[in-house]
């Protein structure tokens, strides 16, 4: 991993490649300028407004609570605290990035658009230069300039970055609501105030999850159809694989803000997929009683996988020791994604 030394911080250039690191994305400008948005138009209008208000511009300065040592955070406390806060930042300057450009490109040809994506793309860079900056509280930061020229960008369908954004921005609020509400309780736990900040922060991620509500319900074809609905079903699965891999993965972290890893994995899924129901045509039935227990399988492959790459053994004996777990984790999500999903169109209005 390449490193350089700016005063007391250590700046990364890189951060590792895993099947669960946040991507970066770009996709086809013109089709999204070209848009048809006439009917949701309004509703645009009326959260530009609202972005343009700013709200939360004076929620997200250092105050008198982050002036203070941190050595007293243990060890193993602070290494799972700097992994969550880069894995965020990582993902909150992927989604700048992607908004400033989906802003420039629009710019001539679709105001309304532009102009929604430049107050999105304010929001995530604040985000990321927010955590960024507690990332240095422990010595160490992301250099964010670099990662923008050097990293490997994913191209993805104007239809599929709609469907994807939707739903990291909601998950993103219900992770964020949730841990806020559970230090709320339990303030012993709260050992650093970048969590104090989580009701504020969560409602952009709210915010912008409306955005690309409205982007998705003006387009007919993301929503009507056979196509829509596997469509759908299919991010979402998605979506809620990662999230149960990674929130496993990185149980020690839940652990050290008094989380039960599994029942926060859950809860998260279970309102992402109630609220998805204001957007999506479909969305999947967690009630299920085989859901989070291949879901949790899955989880437990990924483990499995990572100790044996991690292990001495030549790289062929490890890909056929690996084989059957990556067999078994394709084999849990299929029958995941064949479960009869919920029409959420008849839904419709019932959903909070």
């Amino acid at each position: 991993m390449t490193t350089t030394v700016s005063q007391s911080a250590i700046k990364k250039t890189s951060t590792e490649e895993t099947l669960l690191t946040p991507r970066f994305y770009t996709t086809d400008f013109d089709a999204i300028a070209n848009m048809d948005i006439s009917s949701q138009e309004e509703e645009l209008k009326a959260m530009i407004a609202e972005m343009r208000a700013d709200y939360n511009r004076d929620h997200f300065l250092r105050d008198e609570d982050f002036k203070q040592s941190w050595d007293h955070i243990d060890k193993n406390t602070r290494r799972v605290f700097v992994d969550f806060l880069e894995r965020s930042c990582t993902s909150e300057f992927s989604g700048f990035l992607l908004f400033k450009e989906l802003s420039r490109n629009l710019k001539n040809r679709n105001p309304i658009l532009a102009e929604v994506f430049h107050l999105m793309a304010r929001d995530e860079a604040r985000h990321a230069g927010f955590l960024n900056k507690a990332m240095s509280d422990f010595n160490i930061s992301l250099d964010l300039g670099y990662l923008t020229k050097n990293r490997t960008y994913t191209f993805f369908k104007p239809e599929w970055v709609i469907y994807a954004v939707y739903l990291s921005e909601k998950i993103g609020y219900w992770r964020y609501i949730l841990m806020y509400r559970h230090l709320e309780k339990h303030p012993e736990y709260e050992f650093y105030p970048l969590f104090k900040k989580f009701e504020s922060w969560c409602q952009d991620e709210n915010r912008h999850g409306d955005i690309f509500k409205a982007l998705l319900r003006s387009q007919p074809s993301m929503w009507q159809g056979w196509k829509s609905r596997l469509w759908a079903r299919f991010f979402l699965l998605s979506v809620f694989a990662t999230h149960t891999l990674t929130v496993h993965e990185r149980a020690d972290f839940y652990e050290s803000v008094g989380l039960d890893a599994q029942e926060y994995d859950r809860e998260v899924i279970r309102q992402t997929n109630e609220t998805s129901a204001r957007a999506f045509p479909t969305i999947l039935n967690v009630d299920h009683p085989q859901f989070f227990k291949r879901l949790e399988r899955c989880a437990d492959r990924n483990e499995k996988m990572k100790a044996i790459e991690s292990s001495n053994a030549p790289k062929i004996v490890k890909f056929f020791r690996k084989l059957p777990l990556i067999a078994g984790i394709f084999w849990d999500l299929l029958v995941l994604y064949l479960i009869k999903p919920i029409d959420a169109e008849s839904l419709r209005g019932t959903v909070r």
